[in-house]
């Protein structure tokens, strides 16, 4: 007997696929990223986003958006690295001092630029050159369609 709620056989196998592939592939990712740079898979995001914003700083609340990361932990995250030298905080002196400004230090973007290449090359030889430019592109459509269905639930959710 199979009711609505209970995944085929298909289906089932999908869902499995994904998730062993995305758990595999980060973990990979990020033993490489800690065995080569000395870098978590955590440092990693938080330098890459900070590389990627205008002057290498973002305030606190917009790296945690970015990341998706709860308040608590991207403090204590961002705790480590600063100790580490990796990034500064920084009161802003405009108009809104309140929130401080994360910044990407001289080596912290030195950190980035080294890891950043290695990286991306791994991506490629695992995930792009596997999937072949396609299959990529069919990926990535669909990898959007779900990521904006969730999003449109947790906003009615939210609104509750």
């Amino acid at each position: 007997m199979t009711e609505r709620w209970h995944l085929n056989r298909d289906e089932l196998a999908a869902w499995r696929s994904f998730v062993d592939m995305h758990h595999l592939l980060h973990r990979h990712l990020g033993r490489c990223l800690q065995r080569d740079f000395g870098l978590s898979d955590s440092d990693f995001e938080i330098l890459v986003n900070l590389s990627e914003a205008p002057g290498g700083r973002m305030r606190a609340y917009e790296l945690g958006r970015a990341t998706m990361w709860e308040k608590s932990r991207l403090s204590h995250h961002l705790s480590r690295m600063e100790k580490r030298g990796l990034i500064s905080r920084e009161m802003d002196s405009g108009a809104d001092a309140r929130y401080p400004q994360i910044v990407l230090t001289t080596a912290g973007r030195a950190a980035i630029e080294s890891a950043a290449p290695a990286n991306a090359a791994r991506v490629k030889e695992l995930f792009v050159d596997v999937l072949g430019p396609e299959r990529l592109a069919v990926f990535a459509q669909a990898s959007q369609d779900v990521l904006a269905a969730v999003e449109a639930q947790h906003r009615d959710s939210s609104d509750d």
